[in-house]
């Protein structure tokens, strides 16, 4: 169910808003499921050096491995953003990788290449489709 609109999702538009919850979620926030998440959001308000961009990256990646199979990772690339804009805390990624929609069932088979876009900004995160 779409987070927003309330009505029913499918398909890629309900691994992006799976994408949106695991960046989201930190580490012990839901019980029961206490690794479910990333270490995204304690980075939230860090400073952006290129040590933590590196961190982010790989907190990124290593969720969508252990936590969205339809999801697989092929290349994360920067956006171009300007100095100014990292300065004040704006960093934006697009991550490319492999679609497989039946993953949940135990199917592997990739249905195609797709992307998201992940900005960071002014202390909170958002995923998107990337066009």
């Amino acid at each position: 169910m779409d987070r927003e609109t309330g009505r029913l999702l499918d398909g890629w538009d309900h691994v992006v808003q799976c994408l949106m919850e695991l960046f989201t979620t930190g580490f012990g926030a839901r019980a029961m499921r206490e690794w479910f998440g990333t270490l995204v959001p304690k980075q939230l308000g860090n400073n952006l050096v290129p040590s933590l961009v590196v961190n982010i990256y790989s907190a990124i990646c290593t969720a969508i491995e252990l936590w969205e199979p339809r999801f697989r990772v092929i290349k994360i690339t920067p956006l171009q953003t300007s100095a100014e804009k990292v300065r004040r805390g704006v960093l934006g990624i697009r991550i490319d990788g492999e679609y497989r929609p039946r993953a949940l069932e135990g199917d592997l088979t990739p249905e195609g290449m797709r992307a998201v876009h992940v900005d960071w900004s002014g202390g909170s995160f958002s995923v998107r489709r990337a066009t």
